[in-house]
């Protein structure tokens, strides 16, 4: 069986992709039709000083209090996974499973908190040197937040002078980030049932999936995608996302197939056609 990841490095390049709980669970869904691709870094708030604090001295927000109520006249699949995620951990409390190694639904929630909220912690979640005090800060928001507060932070949206908050913004960096997050904690249910997402999501998911490329550069075989949820069509159906040989094709639907790239790889459904000793090779977890 091959190991989860915590929370993948790399996953900022999947700009755009999110998770959607069971039909019990989902906020209102508004077909649309998918965006452009191409992805954009994560942008953060800047941390304002308390007013009586030393000087130079910055202090978090105050994590009890929404941030963006006009956050909720938008319209994207962003905002619906955030939503949907957010009435899923409502229902869980904070110490539910996720598929994140060693992170409860209150580890997540203060994950999420920080990384629109806390610009000078959330350099860390990348790894590297800031790891560590990306770690103490998480642990101190999760610590001194309730619960409900951090949902209501996240259900609220983006921080009104994030770049997050500029019109499509939201959309290209978090529609990966919340899909994911939001099957961490289905997924992680037992008995757990994929969704049928919107031929409009898909097509989103897909579209990021491109990105695959930085993902699984270090892969030790090469590695093409194939979704499974279309006739061919004119329209492309396989991504390569690493060109060497052998190689390996990763078939399933663009859901499913975005859990494998992101790590997700004991649940995500899909199949593999290639030599044994390749796909072997893929799917040993030494190599992510």
């Amino acid at each position: 069986m091959q190991g989860l990841v915590v929370h993948p490095a790399e996953h900022q390049h999947f700009a755009g992709v999110v998770l959607l709980g069971d039909r019990r669970d989902q906020a209102g869904r508004i077909p649309l039709e998918p965006g452009g691709d191409g992805w954009v870094e994560h942008c953060f708030l800047l941390v304002r000083a308390v007013r009586g604090s030393p000087p130079g001295l910055a202090q978090p927000r105050d994590f009890s209090q929404g941030s963006n109520p006009a956050y909720h006249q938008q319209v994207s699949y962003s905002r619906e996974e955030r939503l949907a995620l957010c009435a899923l951990l409502d229902k869980t409390g904070p110490d539910a499973p996720t598929l994140c190694e060693g992170w409860t639904t209150g580890d997540l929630a203060a994950h999420l908190v920080l990384r629109e909220h806390r610009p000078d912690a959330a350099a860390g979640v990348m790894g590297g040197p800031l790891a560590g005090y990306t770690a103490r800060v998480q642990e101190r928001i999760k610590a001194r937040t309730p619960f409900p507060d951090l949902v209501r932070m996240i259900r609220s949206g983006p921080p009104t002078l994030s770049f997050m908050a500029l019109p499509g913004m939201d959309e290209r960096v978090n529609a990966v980030e919340y899909f994911v997050h939001h099957e961490d904690v289905r997924r992680a249910a037992p008995e757990w049932d994929p969704r049928e997402l919107s031929s409009g999501e898909s097509g989103v998911l897909w579209q990021r999936l491109r990105a695959a490329r930085l993902m699984l550069r270090r892969a030790p075989v090469g590695v093409e995608l194939a979704r499974d949820d279309m006739e061919a069509d004119g329209r492309a159906y396989r991504i390569t996302a690493r060109n060497a040989t052998p190689a390996v094709t990763v078939i399933g639907s663009p859901a499913e197939l975005t859990m494998w790239v992101m790590g997700r790889t004991t649940a995500a459904r899909v199949r593999f056609d290639g030599t044994e000793a390749a796909v072997g090779k893929l799917t040993a977890p030494s190599w992510r």
